[in-house]
């Protein structure tokens, strides 16, 4: 979102009310589908312990859930809106905006990855407490619940 706002895309997310309302859409709508996958695979009895899932409930690898996750940000209307608001501000005046709108992306990119890291490795570390059917399926109907609420929330909230 961050290089969309140096190339001006995330401005007309910004300016043009049909973009917003079709990208806010379209984030309801993939929040709510994951809600409702979590709910299914909760009620389902969950999964066995240690497979990482992916939507369709198969063994995910680490580009599928790298996809999932782009998807998950560019369905972020918020994430846009918040490059073209907050970040050219620290544009010092006389410096090309769009190549230091590149280089805040950059290192907006590299402190989520830093702190992700960080995230899944204490989930890594805390896989035996998560991995049990139990917690797992609890895990997947608080998510799901929050999820779906985020979806509806977003889809019925006017801008």
């Amino acid at each position: 979102m961050g290089v969309a706002a140096a190339v001006g895309l995330s401005a007309l997310l910004a300016a043009s009310r049909v973009a917003h309302e079709g990208l806010r859409v379209a984030g309801a709508v993939v929040l709510v589908w994951f809600g409702v996958r979590a709910l299914w695979q909760a009620r389902r009895g969950g999964r066995p312990g240690g497979v990482v899932p992916e939507v369709g409930g198969a063994v995910s690898s680490g580009w599928r859930c790298f996809r999932l996750g782009l998807v998950t940000n560019f369905a972020n209307p918020k994430a846009g809106v918040f490059a073209v608001s907050f970040l050219p501000q620290f544009v010092p005046q006389g410096w090309p905006v769009g190549w230091v709108l590149v280089g805040f992306s950059v290192l907006w990119a590299l402190i989520d990855l830093a702190w992700y890291t960080a995230v899944v490795w204490s989930v890594g570390a805390a896989r035996r407490l998560l991995g049990r059917p139990v917690v797992r399926r609890r895990l997947d109907q608080v998510s799901g619940v929050v999820l779906v609420g985020l979806g509806v929330r977003l889809a019925a909230e006017a801008r």
